[in-house]
């Protein structure tokens, strides 16, 4: 899927049966750089396409069983790729969030 500000594509390697990146076209880092900098024009497009996306592979919680949705950003939050992208998981239980501290 792609929209004027976003692409919508499957993972290449896929950790749930659903998978899904999505990113902004812009030059944003993590989802707070792009939260503080991004036009309201592209935060709204990137909003309406995950949206759109939960819709077209059937996890949204009103015609399926949920999905959970991952941004990693810096050292902690293990970021491997220098771009924003958002994650979406589902067709399977995506398990805890995280272990207990």
């Amino acid at each position: 899927m792609e929209t004027e500000h976003c692409l919508a594509f499957r993972d290449i390697q896929p950790m749930r049966p659903e998978h899904v990146l999505v990113i902004p076209k812009g030059p944003y880092l993590n989802y707070d750089h792009f939260a503080l900098t991004a036009s309201d024009e592209e935060i709204v497009d990137l909003t309406r396409t995950i949206g759109k996306v939960c819709e077209a592979i059937g996890v949204s919680p009103n015609a399926g069983d949920g999905y959970r949705l991952i941004s990693n950003a810096g050292k902690h939050g293990i970021q491997e790729v220098p771009h924003l992208h958002i994650h979406i998981l589902g067709g399977a239980s995506a398990g805890r969030m995280v272990e207990r501290s």
